[in-house]
């Protein structure tokens, strides 16, 4: 298809315009578009098009597959559209309900910090336990300085979200950031503050919402002050500005907002509470993580922690232990489910981590993007919240969550386990439901890949073959077992697949580097034969922007078989959430009789063995 400049008007038409492209991006064998509105995409008038493959809608994107020609389409296309660079990999926006859009705010705030989450959650509790077993006091240096390293990032938990909340809303991060310090400032944490009158007592430390929302204010007004403050000196007045604007409006109207909001539901919940446990268990299981999302739930509890701080025993702060239970059942149940790599890596830590009673890794990492598990782990603490108030399960001494809240549960006075043991068996029921209810409801948001059968009459034919190496030392894969709709029908031609065992990429036969691609996740070589080699290292790699990758191929190079094209590190790619599973595609396969696989699925190859016989 040489035909670039026409095909690639085709393609604007039937994408809904200019207008309706929020960006563009490519990799090697297809256009990945975000479009403001993905019902104006014509896929079937796309697919009748000369030189469009087929379309594909995953990932937020609607992808027009074009094979190896997509650098000289791309190029084409946004000449044609009056893209420039800078919008066409810009970032990916759609339009979403306003609830949408608030989940996409904050899992994208929360996101970048999941890990250290889950890290500092699994210091702590392990903290905890070398605690217990008496291996030191909670006075001892060494417990001191590692409580620290775990709970600091909860601790200044306002300061990172507020430079990922700028950088999501675009604006300067590091006036984010100094909001978020600003809030954590010990002098105007916890004490009376009066302006206009109204005295004010707020604590943002470990809070969450209360930095989201004044860097949301914050946002709008330094595009303002940009605006209106010359440019000589906007630098540092407009900081200045959005500063002495924000921050006091935020926090004389978060704190009081806040204050009130927990010392209503709290009068209201004591009030149930007296009224009936269980309604009370039900509606605190339930709400928990909520108040926790919102700061509120503090005012909650702080009678309780004071109580038992003095060694009065408690009812109300068992009502929520069974809530940390219930989200970790969730997270392991789409642990066990999920055939999404990069969502296992995130669930892993967080479903350990909430074992230890930190589920913020749980939320915003796993269930709160998936709003229905979310709703799941809080049925869970409400069933649990509700059997605890119905037993009447009274904590002890102040602990913290998730197991380390099992020996508050013990009466100190007559070591009576009554209270623990009924306090497990609300848990058991709630982690039971939730795991169960998770594991029937949960899918994963993914194109599935349809089945077609590629494999070949392994009978001799007639007439010349062209053999192709393995690139990789691996295993084989039948390519209609590659987790990728373009290569697992065949779309973009036959092949196979490998999951490479080792992290380089060799020649698999003689002939010249045509396509090579920026990001270096994937190689198009023409043979000295004449074949059209496809060697695409991961599924959706491109999205690493060469990271992980090493090469110094060049388009036009000369290469011998066995001759090493690129390095790239199978870990970190892995852990990155990426598949490696390697297609090889003869993108030319029309112009064979046909395309034998040589080995066997599930057979390990080295970089000398023939894996495709071409038949002419």
């Amino acid at each position: 298809m040489a035909n670039y400049e026409e095909l690639s008007k085709e393609i604007l038409q039937h994408v809904g315009g200019r207008d309706n492209i929020e960006s563009l991006t490519h990799c090697v064998t297809r256009l990945r578009f975000v479009l403001k509105d993905d019902s104006l995409a014509q896929d079937e008038a796309l697919k009748e098009l000369d030189g469009v493959v087929t379309t594909m809608r995953a990932g937020g994107q609607f992808q027009v597959v074009i094979g190896n020609h997509v650098p000289q389409v791309y190029k084409q296309f946004t000449e044609i559209a009056g893209i420039s660079e800078q919008t066409a990999s810009s970032g990916e926006k759609k339009k979403m309900s306003l609830g949408a859009r608030a989940i996409d705010l904050i899992s994208g705030i929360m996101l970048p910090m999941i890990a250290l989450l889950s890290a500092s959650g699994i210091i702590k509790g392990l903290n905890t336990i070398l605690f217990s077993m008496g291996l030191y006091t909670m006075e001892s240096s060494y417990y001191v300085l590692i409580n620290a390293i775990g709970d600091a990032v909860f601790y200044f938990m306002p300061a990172v979200l507020g430079l990922n909340t700028a950088r999501k809303l675009k604006s300067n991060q590091y006036t984010g950031l100094l909001i978020g310090l600003i809030l954590c400032y010990p002098a105007i944490n916890g004490v009376d503050m009066n302006f206009f009158g109204m005295t004010v007592n707020a604590t943002y430390t470990s809070s969450v919402l209360p930095v989201i929302l004044v860097v949301a204010l914050a946002a709008p007004l330094e595009r303002f002050f940009d605006k209106v403050v010359p440019d000589v000196i906007k630098t540092f007045i407009t900081p200045i500005l959005v500063l002495l604007v924000a921050v006091p409006i935020g926090f004389v109207l978060i704190g009081p907002t806040a204050n009130l909001i927990g010392f209503g539901l709290a009068d209201v919940m004591n009030k149930i509470v007296k009224i009936s446990p269980i309604i009370a268990g039900f509606v605190m299981g339930a709400l928990w993580q909520i108040l926790v999302m919102f700061g509120v739930h503090m005012m909650l509890i702080m009678p309780s922690i004071t109580g038992l701080i003095s060694g009065n025993p408690d009812t109300f702060m068992a009502l929520m232990g069974t809530v940390s239970f219930a989200q970790t059942a969730v997270v392991i149940a789409i642990w066990l489910k999920t055939k999404d790599r990069k969502l296992k890596n995130i669930a892993f830590p967080a479903w350990i981590s909430g074992i230890f009673g930190v589920t913020e890794p749980a939320i915003y990492g796993v269930t709160l993007p998936r709003i229905k598990m979310f709703v799941i782990s809080c049925i869970g603490g409400a069933i649990g919240g509700a059997i605890v108030g119905g037993l009447n399960v009274t904590m002890y001494t102040m602990a913290g969550m998730g197991i380390f809240s099992l020996p508050a549960m013990i009466n100190p006075a007559n070591g009576s386990m009554r209270d623990l043991v009924n306090f497990l068996i609300a848990t058991l029921i709630s982690s039971i439901i939730s795991f169960v209810l998770a594991m029937v409801m949960y899918k994963d948001d993914t194109v599935e890949a349809a089945e077609t059968d590629t494999s070949a009459d392994s009978q001799t034919r007639l007439g010349k073959t062209e053999k192709i190496c393995s690139p990789v030392k691996g295993e084989v894969i039948d390519l209609k077992d590659i987790e990728d709709k373009a290569f697992s029908e065949g779309l973009l031609g036959q092949g196979i697949g490998l999951n490479p065992s080792e992290g380089k990429v060799f020649a698999p036969c003689d002939g010249t580097i045509v396509t090579a691609f920026p990001t270096k996740h994937a190689i198009g070589i023409v043979s000295d034969e004449g074949a059209e080699v496809l060697i695409h290292i991961g599924l959706d790699t491109v999205k690493l922007d060469g990271k992980y990758f090493d090469s110094d191929i060049v388009q036009g190079q000369k290469i011998k078989q066995g001759e090493l094209l690129v390095s790239f590190d199978i870990e970190k790619i892995t852990a990155a959430g990426f598949s490696v599973q390697t297609p090889v595609i003869i993108t030319n396969s029309n112009d064979y009789t046909d395309i034998i696989p040589m080995k066997n699925s599930h057979e390990m190859v080295e970089t000398t063995d023939d894996i495709l016989t071409l038949m002419i």
